[in-house]
């Protein structure tokens, strides 16, 4: 299986998900000229205050830091478990399918049984479905531990794979998806792919002239990237219709987020200023979502 870039305007078709994979992209790099880049390591001190040996060592309740970093030390001891666990499931479905690949059913059972245990025994998925039931069940003060646990384990696992967030009249929806027949988990690259609808409910045509995109992986690590339009493109859109477009994003974690906005400007009156429509945060993650929903 694999991801292609497309484009089309909403008035088309609506693409099935199986009609995200499988195309010859007419355009499909992440960023079609190289982009300035910026990335932002993970800061290894949380204040100025702490840079300091002696800033809190006459203070009375100094003991309190020691508790503090040993908490937070438990969360990054649980954060690398789960990337670890993480990491072997993606191997474990990859095996699969080349073991359906090469029509060894013995070996593809024995992986089908290894991925079952796995997903029943994984706590976030067990959080998830434990969060899932205490909300249906309205048991709030349930649903709210699972959530802090969630938190402390995988952070990523409370985003959906997906977004949907108006700005001025433009709403931009975004579905991800983890691509197995990209990926290579062994190596540590793992690759997504995403499928962006953008509809304009103003009254004022647009043109997209800018995208600018912040993808952190499951370390903190969090890379800047800006392009010119999107997938080659500087699309118009009018109102009340829209553009759809699907792009890729690699990374070195099976786990992460992005986030970022599309900058535009109004095309209907000459020296319109630029404004800028937000992309709400969504996950990328090998483990999915118990989200059906897809763009239609």
């Amino acid at each position: 299986m694999q991801w292609a870039g497309l484009s089309s305007p909403a008035t088309s078709p609506a693409p099935t998900p199986a009609a995200w994979v499988g195309r010859r992209p007419r355009t499909a790099r992440w960023s079609p000229r190289p982009p300035r880049r910026v990335v932002l390591a993970a800061a290894a001190s949380s204040s100025s205050s702490s840079s300091s040996p002696d800033a809190n060592s006459n203070s009375p309740g100094s003991g309190g830091g020691d508790e503090e970093r040993g908490e937070d030390a438990a969360q990054m001891e649980k954060a690398a478990a789960f990337l670890m666990r993480s990491q072997k499931y993606a191997m474990l479905k990859q095996q699969l399918a080349v073991a359906a690949q090469f029509e060894d059913y013995k070996e593809a059972a024995r992986l089908r049984d290894s991925l079952k245990s796995f997903e029943e025994e994984e706590p976030v998925l067990r959080l998830r479905r434990l969060l899932k039931k205490a909300v249906e069940e309205e048991r709030f003060e349930d649903a709210a531990k699972y959530r802090d646990e969630l938190k402390i384990l995988a952070p990523h696992s409370l985003l959906r794979c997906s977004s949907d967030a108006t700005t001025l009249g433009i709403r931009v929806q975004v579905r991800s998806v983890y691509i197995e027949s990209r990926s290579q988990p062994l190596k540590g690259q793992f690759f997504f792919a995403y499928r962006i609808r953008i509809t304009n409910n103003s009254q004022r045509p647009i043109q997209l002239l800018r995208r600018h995109w912040i993808v952190t992986d499951a370390n903190g690590r969090t890379e800047n990237i800006w392009g010119v339009g999107v997938v080659g493109e500087q699309p118009v859109i009018f109102p009340k219709t829209g553009f759809e477009y699907s792009s890729a994003c690699p990374l070195n974690t099976p786990n992460g987020r992005m986030e970022g906005d599309f900058e535009m400007k109004h095309i209907d009156k000459a020296g319109s200023s630029t404004f800028n429509v937000a992309i709400a945060p969504f996950s990328l993650s090998i483990l999915g979502d118990d989200n059906d929903e897809v763009l239609l």
